[in-house]
C-alpha cells in the first residue's frame, strides 16, 4: 500500500502541528497526526454553503463571510451559488493554509482564491466579525472542528455567547449565521437556542451519497423567513425559536 507523503507542515498558535499529506489523489490535513480534513470527505463543507446561502437566491450584490479556508470547498460552493456582483470575504488565520491552497489544493476546487469576487483576509475571523457591524448577508463558520476545537483552544471564544452575539451584530437584518461542526454538540445547541434567534439544525453527510449523517450544521437568524427557505434532507426537526 502506498504511504502518505508529507508535503508541508506548520504550527497553530497554540503549538499544534499541522501537516498536509497526500495519498494517491487524496489530500489530508492532520493536527498532531490526527486527521482533520480529507479531500474526499467534503460534502458537509459544500452543504454549509448551500444551507447558509439559500436565502440569498436572487440577490444581486450579497456580501458573505467564509470563516476558515480549509481546503477551499465551502468557498468554492459559495462562489458557485452567487452571482457576478457578489463579494465573498474569506478569513483564514494561518497564512500557510492559504499557501497550501495555492500550491497544492487549488485544482480540487478550481482555484477559488483566483476569483475576483474573493477578498482574502489573513487573520482571526473573530476580528473580521467585530470590525464589520451590519456588513454581511451570511456568515459561514467552519473554524477548527466546530464548537469543540482541536487545533487552537482560543477558537472556543468564537462559539461563546459573546462570540455568537458578535456574529449577529455583523449580519444584516435578514442575514444568516451557519455553523459547521464535525459532530453533534448539545451544550452548544442549547446555548444557541437560549438567544433571541430563530434556529434550525441539520445533520449532513461527510461523503456524497452517504447514508451516515454525522456532521452538524446550525443555522440562526433574526429573520424567521430566511430560515424557512432552506430545504435539506438532513434537517432534524421544525424551525425552533425562543422568541
Amino acid at each position: 500500500m502506498k504511504k502518505r507523503t508529507q508535503l508541508a507542515t506548520t504550527h497553530s498558535p497554540d503549538g499544534s502541528l499541522l501537516a498536509l499529506l497526500q495519498h494517491d489523489d487524496e489530500f489530508i490535513i492532520t493536527v498532531d497526526r490526527q486527521d482533520l480534513m480529507l479531500s474526499r470527505a467534503h460534502e458537509s463543507e459544500l452543504e454549509l454553503a448551500r444551507i447558509g446561502c439559500t436565502h440569498l437566491a436572487g440577490q444581486q450584490t450579497p456580501t458573505v463571510l467564509v470563516g476558515g479556508l480549509g481546503m477551499g470547498y465551502t468557498l468554492r460552493q459559495t462562489l458557485d451559488l452567487l452571482g457576478a456582483r457578489a463579494t465573498v470575504v474569506v478569513a483564514e488565520l494561518l497564512p500557510e493554509i492559504v499557501r497550501w491552497n495555492r500550491d497544492y489544493l487549488g485544482e480540487l476546487t478550481n482555484h477559488p482564491l483566483q476569483d475576483p469576487r474573493v477578498v482574502l483576509k489573513i487573520g482571526d475571523v473573530a476580528d473580521v466579525i467585530r470590525q464589520s457591524p451590519g456588513l454581511f448577508d451570511a456568515i459561514l463558520l467552519d473554524v477548527d472542528n466546530g464548537p469543540q476545537p482541536i487545533t487552537d483552544a482560543s477558537n472556543r471564544e468564537l462559539y461563546s455567547p459573546a462570540g455568537i452575539h458578535a456574529c449577529i451584530q455583523a449580519l444584516r437584518p435578514t442575514g444568516c449565521l451557519a455553523i459547521w461542526s464535525a459532530f453533534d454538540d448539545p451544550p452548544f445547541e442549547r446555548r444557541l437556542r437560549q438567544t433571541s434567534l430563530h434556529v434550525r439544525s441539520f445533520r449532513v453527510p461527510a461523503y456524497a451519497g452517504s447514508s451516515s449523517y454525522h456532521c452538524c450544521i446550525w443555522l440562526a437568524s433574526r429573520d424567521r423567513n430566511s430560515l424557512e427557505q432552506v430545504q435539506s434532507t438532513g434537517c432534524r426537526g421544525p424551525l425552533v425559536t425562543t422568541r
